[in-house]
């Protein structure tokens, strides 16, 4: 092995990176240290926004586009990364963030069409549970992988059911948080550590596509901290979950939902 191998960063992967929770992930997590994987569906200008800002930090990045609903995508975005590995020396992945989600317009469940439903669960579910597979078969130490961490990044919806709005997101959050129990308790002995955080009215531009941009406004009157949340405010939960700064913690999560 090189010197320069030996000495890599520690390399993160999150999914969903271009735009809010996830890109304030990848410049907090470049600021300590990591070099990351900056995945997005589409937005390829964003994303390349975010590499920039990793590369101006003094990190490595890279923009690797695909689909989180699709086996396929997920499947060909681990392979580019094993080679990127290879070609650059890079360390081995380290931190695995699914951030990728959904949400469609606000409405009560008896009005939903199964195909709405079939979308959110296989972004919100499907994808993250496969894109632990294969992180688990390159991070397990049975594997010879040198182990790593996990963090899902659910919601407060898991919790509150979101009726009136999104039952259906709500239930792929709280679907997503009972494979974080599982997980954590099937890998811990191979050196992996699953966590979930659970943010809530944040910021981001994910309310306009439930049919409210303001949502979080509009709510603020029912948070005790009084005010929304920001994305960084979140990525500083995720970084302390991928981070040895919490070695003994694990099936877990942290609400970042103001005090609701």
């Amino acid at each position: 092995m090189s010197s320069s191998s030996l000495s890599a960063s520690p390399l993160m992967l999150i999914t969903g990176a271009s735009r809010g929770i996830g890109a304030a992930t990848a410049s907090l997590a470049a600021r300590q240290g990591y070099d990351v994987v900056v995945n997005y569906l589409s937005n390829e200008e964003a994303a390349q926004s975010v590499v920039r800002d990793i590369e101006n930090q003094g990190q490595r990045a890279w923009a690797m586009q695909g689909n989180m609903a699709q086996e396929e995508d997920i499947l060909a975005l681990f392979v580019r990364l094993d080679e990127r590995k290879q070609r650059d020396e890079l360390g081995p992945l380290a931190v695995l963030v699914n951030n990728a989600g959904i949400l469609r317009q606000q409405m009560r469940l008896q009005n939903m069409s199964k195909e709405r439903m079939q979308e959110v669960l296989l972004i919100n579910v499907l994808g993250p549970m496969l894109c632990c597979r294969e992180a688990v078969k390159r991070m397990s130490t049975d594997e010879g992988g040198t182990g790593g961490a996990i963090v899902n990044v659910s919601s407060g919806a898991a919790k509150s059911g979101s009726p009136n709005e999104y039952v259906d997101y709500a239930a792929s959050k709280g679907a997503l948080d009972s494979m974080t129990i599982g997980l954590a308790k099937e890998v811990a002995s191979q050196g992996i550590r699953v966590n979930g955080v659970r943010p809530g009215f944040i910021k981001t531009d994910i309310h306009a596509s439930g049919g409210e941009p303001d949502r979080v406004e509009r709510l603020k009157s029912r948070i005790p901290l009084g005010r929304g949340g920001e994305p960084q405010e979140v990525a500083e939960a995720i970084l302390w979950l991928a981070s040895s700064r919490s070695s003994y913690t694990s099936g877990s999560f942290i609400d970042v939902l103001g005090g609701v």
